[in-house]
């Protein structure tokens, strides 16, 4: 049964922001629960071939190498999470140093919650989150730190999930309250070791900081199917399709960061 509970939740993370970011990665309630009969740490790593968040590459298309490690008891969490990126740096070479970061190669998250499961298979999850992307930026330009606020309600292998920023959103300004709604389904054959996941979402930017200098809006919506499948007691693989609709404000150095991918990743829970 834990093997099962593990690829769902490995899916359930796939699903939210493929590959995932800090609190895409948390393990669901029944993993958790499991693993926390002895102790309530857990920790997860991942190594994928194109790191997308939102359905937007921060790893310029490469690979890269993600973890963290997470605390929960009573449904209180907290944990933190990094991965490899290029974006804030790929956007200090493209902009004569205006923008982004001149040293900047880590996403380092954390967050903390409470989630709690319901009756008749309904559970909500409610947090706080922060992205971190330490680096030296230039005068006047804006950190890609980002503060967010989310709630999540989910029925059976169906969630919906809204996310709402504080202020400054990844390296736009005046940009508060630009939020993210997605809808998320994964439905587990557990006959077969296999979940099918399938994701909608739409990030949308509000204030003075949601159009770039050449008029096209950073507002946009992605989609996701994806697959993943146990390859033993510690190890799944999954394999996923993501496409936005972003406009050319996604394009750094050439590359449209937005644009369909296939992405493989193959993933540690324990």
């Amino acid at each position: 049964m834990l093997l099962k509970n593990k690829l769902l939740a490995c899916c359930l993370s796939l699903v939210a922001a493929f590959p995932a970011c800090a609190e895409e990665v948390r393990l669901t309630d029944e993993v958790t629960s499991a693993l926390t009969e002895e102790s309530p740490f857990s920790s997860n790593i991942n190594l994928v071939s194109n790191y997308l968040y939102r359905g937007i590459s921060l790893s310029g298309g490469k690979p890269a190498i993600q973890g963290g490690s997470d605390y929960e008891r009573g449904g209180f969490y907290a944990g933190f999470w990094g991965s490899n990126v290029s974006k804030p740096g790929d956007l200090f070479a493209a902009s004569n140093g205006t923008e982004g970061a001149s040293n900047a190669s880590l996403e380092l998250d954390t967050y903390l919650g409470f989630k709690k499961k319901l009756a008749n298979d309904f559970s909500y999850d409610v947090g706080f989150l922060r992205y971190n992307y330490p680096g030296t930026y230039p005068v006047g330009a804006t950190r890609e730190d980002t503060n967010e606020v989310y709630g999540a309600a989910s029925y059976k292998w169906i969630t919906a999930k809204y996310s709402y920023s504080l202020g400054n959103t990844f390296g736009h300004a005046n940009t508060a309250g630009t939020n993210y709604l997605e809808l998320n389904a994964v439905y587990p054959i557990e006959s077969l070791g296999l979940a099918l996941g399938a994701h909608y979402g739409k990030q949308t930017y509000v204030g003075a900081g949601a159009i770039d200098v050449n008029g096209n809006s950073f507002t946009y919506s992605d989609y996701k199917l994806s697959a993943t499948k146990e390859l033993d007691e510690e190890f799944e693989f999954s394999l996923a399709y993501s496409k936005t609709n972003a406009t050319a404000a996604y394009t750094v150095l050439g590359q449209n960061l937005g644009k369909g991918a296939v992405v493989a990743t193959i993933t540690r829970v324990f």
